[in-house]
């Protein structure tokens, strides 16, 4: 027989062998409230749930871990009880959503925190308009949980010792300037309502805002992002008015001829459960299109038998696999990031697993701006150096784009190089010189 793993969900009142969560019950477990009361974002919390259990070690990384993220520290009770804490070292959970400060590596020197440079890309506050027909509407800036590779660490979340937060002030006061540079804009047909997360915003808010983009007469798609259903997927077992609201929008948009989906992030199939299935098929019943788009990253899904579990997982529960990131080059995750070659070389082993469809794009979003770029369209790559170059005729023409593989998959010589700025430099202009890229381009 075949390989079925991707159909053996985690089922059963899992959360009990969790200590702090053994005498939880099924139905207090599957209480969204519940859920949002119980979400730790606090150090000490966290020490006091899990102190028995684990290594002084490990304790100690944790704290110091948290005074050196980029992003605040929100876990939900679902997800603290989806960590092997027999081994929270290795846990591709616990290295998504709780820092380690011993597994913390130095930062590329050409990381940045808005690599994709989405405020130079915003004609007003809290919309990133970078492609002709296609916007992103940042409508909220906190999340149900705040994962520690975030792109928006530079604006989601509360303030850090390491990160004072942008304030994109995005409310409904703000909502509504987005909705007129929308209006006043005809080739935009297509409207990504993200944050923050789209979980955080009330059922009054997602008819609000689904309806007036809908009503729009050139608006033909739009899609609520949220990461809620990987990370929090009793809301939509036990928040009827929410799921009530997100039905009434995909409805109007249905008889407007206008696609509405939902487009959401698992990164690991042990995220998948029957709960979370439970959540899909409540959706799919109502017939809501979900699509999923996941990170790269390193220690969580960044084999081909990883990934490939991961995509077959999501298809079985009507998920459909949308995108695979290489992930940004944002700071102070170094220790997640992966080369473009290794992106490269899962690529080719996950396509042919399934059905074409079910089959996820792989794609670095340009840092600079330029948008997203399947993996192996680059220009120039040289996987010594860790330096790839990246053209977007079609959103930024006449510019190139350059990303940087991590210092942990390079050799130490060209580590060091990194470290000499004039070294450095030089990496770029070969770069640039053997990609071909005409004089006239220039950096985004």
């Amino acid at each position: 027989m075949k390989n079925l793993k991707h159909r053996e969900l985690q089922e059963g009142e899992f959360w009990r062998k969790f200590p702090a969560f053994a005498e939880v019950s099924q139905d207090e477990f599957i209480d969204y409230k519940w859920q949002i009361k119980n979400s730790i974002s606090d150090l000490k919390k966290l020490v006091e749930t899990i102190e028995y259990f684990v290594s002084d070690d490990f304790l100690l990384a944790i704290t110091k871990g948290f005074h050196l993220a980029p992003m605040t520290v929100r876990v939900t009770p679902y997800l603290l009880s989806l960590i092997d804490w027999n081994d929270p070292w290795n846990d591709p959970i616990r290295k998504q959503f709780i820092p380690a400060s011993n597994r913390l590596i130095e930062d590329h020197p050409m990381l940045t925190l808005d690599s994709l440079h989405e405020q130079k890309d915003s004609p007003v506050s809290g919309l990133t308009h970078r492609y002709s027909d296609k916007a992103l509407f940042l409508t909220v800036n906190s999340c149900p949980v705040y994962c520690r590779f975030c792109t928006r660490s530079y604006a989601v979340g509360a303030d850090t010792e390491t990160v004072k937060k942008m304030d994109l002030y995005l409310n409904s006061k703000h909502w509504e300037t987005a909705f007129q540079y929308i209006e006043s804009c005809p080739e935009l047909e297509d409207i990504v309502i993200s944050g923050g997360d789209t979980y955080n915003l009330s059922a009054e808010a997602i008819k609000k805002i689904g309806f007036r983009l809908l009503q729009i007469p050139h608006i033909q798609r739009i899609r609520f992002a949220t990461k809620g259903l990987a990370v929090m997927p009793m809301k939509i077992l036990s928040d009827e008015k929410w799921v009530d609201a997100l039905t009434e929008v995909v409805c109007l948009g249905r008889k407007l001829h206008k696609q509405v989906a939902i487009h959401t992030h698992f990164n690991n199939a042990q995220e998948i459960t029957m709960i979370s299935k439970l959540a899909i098929d409540k959706l799919f019943e109502r017939g809501i299109v979900i699509r999923n788009q996941s990170v790269l990253l390193r220690g969580v899904n960044d084999t081909s038998e990883e990934m490939q579990l991961l995509v077959k997982r999501l298809s079985y529960i009507n998920v459909q696999p949308y995108y695979v990131y290489q992930h940004d080059m944002v700071q102070g995750v170094e220790d997640l990031r992966t080369s473009v070659q290794t992106t490269i070389e899962i690529e080719k082993n996950v396509r042919g697993v399934t059905a074409g469809f079910n089959t996820p794009t792989f794609v670095l979003d340009a840092p600079g701006g330029g948008g997203k770029r399947c993996i192996h369209s680059f220009e120039y790559y040289n996987p010594e150096t860790g330096v790839s170059v990246y053209t977007a005729p079609s959103v930024k023409p006449g510019k190139y784009f350059m990303y940087f593989d991590p210092l942990h998959s390079l050799s130490e010589e060209i580590r060091q190089a990194w470290r000499d700025e004039n070294k450095r430099q030089q990496m770029c202009l070969d770069a640039i010189y053997h990609s071909g890229v005409a004089v006239r381009s220039h950096f985004a």
